[in-house]
């Protein structure tokens, strides 16, 4: 068993734009959960059993790679499948005099902690995890129908770059983290998350 220890780039990378398509691509699917460890082991998508010994604190990123053989034209790449996120909008609230806006707002935190739902706030967006089934997040919400906040779902790759390194981790991992770039050299950046 090969033991990965390193982060090599990721496929949104322009500088592995060639070697992606000349190379044939295998993959490690990962949940959110296990993409937060630093240590595990886990079968890729061709069967070869992978053990993945990160630098403490690093997180994987949907895309990254960790091993490229040019010999074999072979890639190995993480593909992380993330929940939905519920998504409330408060634009509407912003048309209100301050004390209603002010009532809602805490109505709403009131509606997401009753839950023990995590959740981030940026601008004028809460972002919510998929942490029980849709539906019955769907019909918390409606019971508490809070005038003006508009909630929607959304893919969690779609929201990920509206989000810091530290908020990635309250919704999909658990605890703050900082982070690190790699990858500078290439004229890009490319951020990890630490714990």
């Amino acid at each position: 068993m090969k033991i990965y220890s390193e982060i090599l780039g990721n496929t949104r990378d322009e500088a592995w734009h060639d070697r992606l398509k000349a190379s044939q691509t295998e993959y490690i699917d990962l949940d959110q959960w296990t993409a937060q460890k630093s240590r595990f082991v886990v079968r890729s998508t061709e069967g070869e059993e992978c053990a993945v010994a990160l630098k403490r604190h690093t997180q994987l990123l949907d895309g990254d790679i960790l091993d490229y053989d040019a010999s074999r034209g072979r890639l190995l790449v993480v593909r992380i499948r993330l929940q939905e996120v519920m998504v409330a909008d408060l634009t509407g609230l912003l048309s209100d005099d301050m004390p209603t806006a002010i009532r809602l707002s805490v109505e709403l935190g009131h509606a997401l902690g009753n839950q023990h739902w995590p959740a981030v706030v940026k601008d004028t967006k809460v972002y919510v995890p998929l942490t029980v089934d849709r539906k019955v997040m769907e019909s918390v919400m409606r019971t508490h129908h809070i005038e003006q906040v508009v909630c929607t779902f959304q893919p969690g790759e779609e929201i990920i770059p509206y989000l810091a390194p530290h908020e990635i981790r309250r919704l999909f991992g658990g605890a703050s983290h900082e982070s690190h770039v790699h990858g500078e050299e290439h004229g890009h950046c490319h951020q990890h998350c630490h714990a």
